[in-house]
């Protein structure tokens, strides 16, 4: 399997124009801006179809024909983010890196973001050229430069970065990596408070090979992944930093297929970010990071680029970009070794699940009950009282609070609140006031009720649920609706997803199973399976995907990279289609990392216009006691925004445009206050289940 960084110069998008006249193209760049109006067409198409070496020489061929300034004609008659790209194009990529540096530092602000992602990306060669760059354009040094605008460990480690010495020999010292990955753990994880100049020399100095190698050893030595210490350990723009040069340590094209996402995703477009990294990496590994976009986001980054962009600076884009992915189908190799270390980091960490939901202290379930009954009694309800109470105590306790609701009060704590209370809120606080196994069988219950199915929430609550939690879900819907869960899915779907669905409900897997004994005969069933016929893939995947445990799943998913050079998500993703692949794909998402598989879900129900509500109040209700707090740090990781950012926003969204529906349609009726009430206490139940 190749080794990440190896032969990048055969994954670039834009390679030396063969024939090449620079005279020829200085004349065709003349023509194209001569007169009145400039042929944009012409001059894109020229600019991203020679690589950089050869636009110098068409900048020099320019000014000894025409004795003017390319780069100062082409700003003149190009304008926006178009002349941007175009100028960016036609610098050497040391001085494009310099201007980076420079933009970045000047002013009032600084753009921490750009520092970082240059400074934890380049080698050593590109740095020094970087540093000679930025002397002769600006006349100062860009280390005492970068010191004067940052400050505390942020700036050394971009100091030591700025030195260009990490070891790039490719020799490693099997015991300088066991101690390195020991000194690691000593600073950070066995220690309280951090030695952060530990992480610094280790970090900024080591070869890749051998950095590598230490990540590895010290996963075996805390069963965490070095990136989860670094979160825990660091904090602020030193902790992105040091995040940003693990990630380039793994692989320099995955870290700038996040870039990108990040740069495109949402609302507006990060221009700069997105012509930094499409110019800089379209000689050195643009294919690479291309299929490892595909393989991360399901999307290829033509099609992203293509959605989020237009006009002629799209079109010089998608030039650099070189073609989409989506549609040639390749897997190249660097996606396989990528697809490989994910598994390995996967199987190997063991993830400590914290929730974000406990038992209150001093709990009285009297003094609740009474407390409840109270925010209920007469006119009006006291929301923010119910709230206060429910969402701070744990399910455990919500139990003991609806038995003293009773006996106490002799009455239906449920049937109160559900008298009191409307709409998403009243979901939300049932949801809260049922058990676990209530709750989850009322959700399967909503998910197949009425004209339609939800099968991403059919799929979402069967895949993610253990064994004990699947036996009691299916206790609880035969108490609850006098029909197995069995019986009902068989009736609201059909097919392969149906077979896949009640395979999940029997849930039988092997928690216990040896990995080593059987994981390679599972490879070679899932290998067989691949290989099969539409109808007996689907067939030979539920076998395996349905019935084994997820431990087991991540050894195997592992070693078919390792033998095939593909991954599974891929062969899912093109083979199968419609809920069979959405179920297959979940599962294997959850195998490989189930908080970043809930983050994911939540995101979806809340981009866009509208909200999926149920899904929102689904996954908050039934992992706030389990994982939201890792499901918290995934969402804030994939999309640079807090999931408590983005839950406050997206609820008051909601709650404003209620408000104003009712405000048109009431004529300043007392309407008006209940629906945007209940729709701030639905926001603010929701934060207190993030704490």
């Amino acid at each position: 399997m190749k080794e990440k960084g190896e032969n990048t110069e055969n994954y670039s998008t834009v390679t030396d124009a063969p024939d090449f006249d620079p005279s020829a193209d200085a004349e065709g760049l003349y023509n194209a801006m001569k007169g009145i109006g400039s042929d944009k067409e012409t001059i894109l198409d020229l600019v991203t179809s020679r690589s950089n070496a050869q636009r110098q020489e068409i900048i020099a061929a320019y000014k000894s024909s025409f004795g003017q300034d390319l780069i100062e004609d082409l700003k003149y008659e190009l304008t926006g983010k178009f002349e941007r790209l175009i100028v960016s194009l036609m610098r050497t990529p040391a001085y494009h890196d310099a201007k980076e540096i420079h933009d970045a530092v000047k002013g009032a602000g600084t753009n921490e973001k750009c520092l970082i992602e240059i400074m934890a990306s380049r080698n050593n060669k590109q740095i020094h050229e970087m540093v000679e760059a930025y002397k002769d354009a600006y006349g100062s040094d860009i280390e005492e430069d970068i010191i004067a605008d940052t400050s505390g460990h942020f700036k050394k480690m971009l100091v030591v970065l700025l030195q260009g010495t990490r070891d790039e020999s490719g020799v490693v010292d099997a015991d300088l990596v066991e101690q390195d990955a020991q000194d690691l753990y000593a600073a950070g994880e066995e220690q309280w408070g951090t030695d952060e100049a530990k992480f610094i020399m280790i970090l900024g100095n080591r070869s890749v090979t051998h950095l590598r190698m230490v990540f590895d050893e010290y996963e075996k030595i805390t069963e965490l992944s070095i990136e989860d210490s670094i979160k825990n350990e660091l904090s602020g723009d030193f902790e992105t930093l040091m995040l940003a040069v693990v990630q380039c340590i793994r692989s320099v094209p995955m870290f700038f297929a996040r870039r990108l996402y990040k740069s495109m995703k949402g609302l507006g477009t990060a221009d700069n970010t997105l012509i930094r990294i499409m110019i800089s990496r379209s000689e050195i590994d643009m294919l690479d990071i291309r299929e490892c976009f595909r393989l991360r986001y399901e999307k290829s980054l033509y099609n992203m680029i293509k959605d989020d962009t237009s006009g002629d600076y799209k079109r010089t884009l998608l030039n650099l970009c070189g073609g989409d992915d989506d549609l040639a189908g390749e897997f190249f190799p660097e996606a396989a070794q990528i697809a490989y270390k994910m598994w390995e980091i996967s199987s190997m960490t063991k993830v400590q699940l914290r929730p974000t939901v406990r038992p209150a202290s001093s709990f009285d379930p009297a003094a609740d009950a009474q407390a409840l009954r109270k925010a209920m009694k007469g006119f009006g309800t006291d929301e923010d009282a119910i709230i206060d109470i429910v969402a701070q105590r744990s399910n455990a306790q919500r139990q003991e609070i609806r038995q003293t609701f009773k006996s106490l009060l002799g009455r239906d704590l449920m049937k109160d609140l559900k008298s009191e209370l409307s709409k998403n809120l009243e979901r939300l606080i049932i949801g809260l006031m049922l058990s676990p196994a209530e709750f989850d069988a009322k959700m399967m219950r909503k998910a197949m009720e009425g004209a339609g199915t939800d099968e991403h929430a059919l799929i979402e609550i069967l895949v993610t649920r253990s064994n004990e939690e699947i036996h009691a879900m299916n206790a609880a819907y035969q108490a609850g609706y006098k029909k197995s869960l069995e019986e009902a899915i068989q009736s609201e779907t059909s097919g392969h997803f149906c077979r896949i669905l009640v395979s999940l409900v029997v849930k039988i897997l092997n928690e216990r199973m040896g990995l080593n004994v059987f994981c390679s005969r599972t490879n070679q069933e899932l290998a067989d399976a691949c290989n099969a016929e539409s109808d007996d893939m689907e067939m030979k995947f539920m076998s395996i995907l349905c019935t084994r445990s997820f431990p087991h799943l991540r050894k195997v998913f592992q070693e078919f990279v390792r033998c095939s050079n593909k991954d599974i998500e891929q062969i899912i993703k093109k083979e199968m289609s419609g809920d069979v692949k959405n179920a297959f794909y979940a599962i294997v998402c959850s195998v490989k990392n189930q908080p970043s598989y809930f983050a994911d879900r939540l995101y979806k129900a809340m981009k866009g216009l509208g909200t999926d509500d149920r899904a929102l109040i689904r996954i908050m209700v039934s992992r706030c006691e389990i994982d939201l707090f890792n499901i918290r740090k995934e969402f804030k990781d994939t999309h640079d925004v807090s999931l408590h950012e983005f839950i406050q926003v997206e609820t008051m969204i909601v709650s404003r445009s209620l408000c104003l529906l009712t405000l048109l349609v009431a004529v300043f009726s007392s309407l008006c206050g209940v629906f945007f009430s209940h729709g701030l206490c639905v926001s603010h139940i929701l934060l207190l289940l993030l704490w």
